[in-house]
């Protein structure tokens, strides 16, 4: 037995040979490809040691089958399209946290959501599920009003949040919570909440949702994001989903140097399907001086492990501790929420 291809490499091979089947082993094996990306261990290593990959989540004994063969008898490395390169496997990301021991780790996970909109607990117990992760404190980011179908709120909602999140926090029983939210952004950069309600906030995430298949420069869009003085982070920038859309486009130097001019961080989202900003796309930003925030985007709590593919990729590319927001205590975030407030 071979460990043979990685991960990555059976995700794409999995999905190529997706495009070449119909009905339900085509779901299978698109399936199997998706689930690759979360495979908490290599599936050479796995048949090396004489174990089953139907241990593998979303493969069952003809997918296995499929599998075993590329194992034993590995085909040349798949190239994957644009919508399906530069993203880390988890296996890859705990080799690569495995590979720095003594690199700090994130005291904080910076994206998360409940049922004030389109999670499916409540925040109680997602921080529950923190605190079990070493979280020190979280920040509380459910979507706003002009994101109807992911149940976003409104100035009156975020108020009533804010009343539930401080009683928690009075109770002392997990860690901190920081008021936030993931407010809508317009192609144009605006924001769709009232910016004296966001005031109240310790942290404001901001986040396009709208045409975001478009092919055509969107710099101006991202200038415009980035110096919105509601805007602490701009979250998932280019938008891209695995095998969906490729994300946007733009003159990324010049919106990280806008970005770093205006004091707004960029972030690194790590649900397996986003991890975005990518990995070339970090190096420029760290050439650039930008701000890093960490978020899993969980949207259960089985999701907040999600946080360990951000954390390698910030790794990989080198993202020097001082810039990364997650390692810092909670009062320095929200010191410089607010000192970027004062900036603008």
């Amino acid at each position: 037995m071979s460990t043979g291809p990685t991960n990555g490499a059976l995700a794409e091979l999995l999905a190529g040979a997706a495009e070449g089947e119909e009905g339900h082993r085509r779901r299978a094996l698109r399936r199997a490809a998706r689930a690759a990306l979360l495979w908490p261990e290599e599936a050479g290593e796995l048949d090396r040691a004489g174990r089953p990959l139907t241990e593998l989540r979303a493969v069952g004994p003809w997918v296995a089958d499929r599998i075993r063969r590329w194992l034993d008898d590995p085909p040349a490395a798949p190239t994957p399209p644009e919508v399906r390169r530069g993203f880390l496997t988890r296996a890859e990301a705990r080799r690569i946290l495995a590979d720095r021991p003594s690199a700090p780790r994130a005291r904080a996970d910076l994206q998360m959501h409940s049922t004030w909109s389109d999670g499916t607990v409540s925040i109680e117990e997602m921080v529950a599920r923190s605190a079990t992760l070493g979280r020190e404190h979280v920040s509380i980011t459910d979507h706003s009003v002009g994101l109807p179908i992911a149940g976003g709120m409104d100035e009156a909602s975020l108020l009533r949040q804010g009343v539930e999140i401080d009683r928690l926090n009075a109770a002392g029983a997990g860690p901190r919570i920081l008021r936030s939210i993931e407010m809508n952004l317009s192609p144009e950069g605006q924001g769709d909440m009232d910016p004296g309600v966001l005031l109240g906030l310790d942290l404001v995430l901001g986040a396009f949702h709208s045409k975001l298949r478009l092919t055509e420069d969107q710099t101006d869009r991202y200038l415009a994001a980035v110096r919105n003085p509601s805007v602490h982070v701009l979250a998932h920038p280019r938008g891209r989903r695995w095998d969906t859309r490729p994300g946007l486009r733009a003159d990324w130097p010049t919106v990280f140097e806008a970005a770093a001019e205006a004091g707004t961080a960029l972030e690194i989202d790590s649900f397996p399907d986003r991890q975005d900003l990518q990995g070339e796309l970090l190096e420029l930003a760290r050439e650039a001086g930008v701000w890093i925030s960490i978020g899993s985007d969980a949207h259960r709590p089985d999701e907040l492990d999600h946080l360990e593919i951000g954390e390698a990729a910030a790794l990989r590319a080198e993202i020097p501790p001082d810039r990364i927001l997650n390692l810092l205590p909670a009062d320095e975030v929200v010191a410089w929420a607010e000192a970027k407030r004062g900036r603008v």
